[in-house]
């Protein structure tokens, strides 16, 4: 029997839920504080806690964070008033599986509460899977992947399983969404995928770069404008919610917007009316609004920069988007989809990797992300001269990188291998450390760069590489 905690200071909205679930098969125990709960969690055992995210002696926040570091094959629903999404949002990012809003409905906690217990049941199958130092074997070919939306892959990790359950949780209703993430980790390709799982799919998705846009041009772009309206206009042009209306206008980078824009945007999204520049004539509008940003909306809201209420219009559901160094092998399952784009772009037959370079990918931290990846692979089956792409092939900062990483956990393990007692005290070796040390520290803050490492080192670029070739990193 499948057992829940619900965790609610409400002792009648408490009683409700132990009953109703009671009679749909869950063995059930409630808590009135945070504190209660985890003295429970510590001596029993649940499938899931159902949590209201407001309680007297903490908040939904806390409980979570305790509830994943020290129960994590728990899984955990925040139970939240209408004000509190963009919390619960967060609360989904640090781990929860989903939110329910009051008022609450049976059908829909109990829906919920299935689909979350059988999703926790899978990652614990994960986790109970035993972990290999190399699962990859040699030259190994690779697959065509289960599913492609441009350089949008959907893979087989936990994140890439969350992800798609989002996009399919919202893609139906006309909720705005924001997409946060950094710099190419696929969000547009997120947004279309969006539109094209939504009822507005056979109409238009306009994609829009707001990082792009200047002050002068942004009007125009985003309302259009009449021939003659300003100096010039000599045509008419139609604006991007006009070019959107009936399907979906992605907005990429909107933290980049001036002020003045954002409240010509609000009035828009409010009043779901545009007016070209220079016409009297108001159009009426039928748009989704998707946008994405790499920065955190909520600190430019405190420093002035961003308009609060534009933000809450956004943000009727936020999608985290991982980077790609928290995506584990779905790295390789990218790196195999634009292996076989880069084929076709390329005319080439390159059948796959080699296990040294499959580890340096999923070693590699890829601060470009997805984008980074794609332009990799496209330099990589262009220089690869076999059927498989060897480390030769890739740009130095990532066959370097994997040297790095090795180059470290040699020193380490030699350090604890040794016993402190039995160093020498030889001032030659200490100072060679030291500077191997430093050498790697300027690598890694600057991405593996050569040309500016020896610049922030202080030495020309033949001295750093003969350096590094003496610590078998050339």
């Amino acid at each position: 029997m499948k057992r829940i905690l619900i965790v609610d200071d409400e002792v009648n909205i408490g009683l409700l839920l132990s009953k109703f679930l009671s009679r749909n098969g869950f063995e059930v125990k409630t808590a009135t504080s945070g504190a209660t709960a985890l003295e429970i969690l510590s001596a029993e055992t649940f499938n899931l806690v159902l949590c209201d995210f407001r309680l007297e002696d903490t908040d939904g926040r806390e409980i979570l964070k305790k509830i994943k570091l020290n129960y994590p094959r728990t899984g955990v629903i925040i139970i939240t008033g209408y004000s509190d999404i963009k919390l619960a949002v967060e609360l989904i990012k640090m781990g929860a599986y989903d939110y329910i809003t009051k008022p609450l409905y049976p059908d829909e906690i109990l829906n919920t509460i299935n689909k979350a217990i059988e999703t926790q049941q899978a990652l614990n199958e994960e986790m109970d899977k035993p972990k290999s130092a190399s699962d990859a074997p040699k030259n190994r070919e690779v697959r065509k992947p289960d599913f492609e939306q441009d350089d949008y892959v959907v893979g087989q990790s936990t994140a890439a399983k969350e992800l798609i359950r989002q996009i399919d949780l919202v893609a139906p209703t006309n909720y705005s969404v924001i997409l946060i993430g950094e710099s190419g980790t696929g969000k547009e390709s997120v947004a279309k995928s969006i539109h094209a799982k939504s009822p507005r799919r056979d109409k238009p998705f306009v994609a829009m770069d707001c990082g792009s846009l200047t002050k002068e041009l942004a009007g125009s772009e985003f309302f259009g404008h009449e021939k003659g309206s300003f100096t010039g206009a000599l045509y008419t042009k139609i604006g991007h919610f006009e070019m959107a209306n009936g399907g979906t206008l992605f907005l990429d980078e909107v933290g980049n917007l001036s002020y003045e824009i954002q409240a010509a945007l609000l009035r828009t999204v409010q009043e779901r009316k545009v007016k070209r520049i220079g016409s009297t004539k108001e159009i009426d509008l039928d748009v989704r609004i998707i946008v994405a940003t790499n920065e955190n909306l909520i600190d430019a809201i405190t420093k002035g920069k961003f308009r609060e209420d534009l933000y809450h219009r956004f943000n009727e559901f936020g999608i985290y988007m991982p980077p790609l160094r928290e995506r584990g092998k779905d790295i390789i399952i990218f790196a195999e989809y634009f292996l076989n784009s880069a084929n076709r772009e390329l005319k080439r037959d390159v059948k796959g990797f080699s296990a040294e370079v499959e580890e340096c990918f999923l070693t590699y931290p890829w601060p470009g992300n997805v984008r980074e990846l794609k332009n990799v692979l496209r330099r990589a089956v262009l220089l690869s001269e076999g059927d498989y792409v060897q480390i030769k092939a890739l740009p130095l900062e990532i066959s370097t990188y994997a040297k790095v990483s090795a180059f470290e956990n040699a020193i380490e393990q030699n350090a604890s291998a040794a016993p402190s007692k039995e160093k020498k005290l030889d001032l030659k070796n200490a100072a060679l450390e030291a500077e191997y040390e430093t050498i790697l520290k300027v690598l890694k803050e600057v991405n593996f760069n050569k040309t500016k490492a020896a610049q922030i080192l202080n030495i020309d670029r033949k001295t750093l590489y003969n350096k590094m070739k003496a610590i078998n990193l050339g």
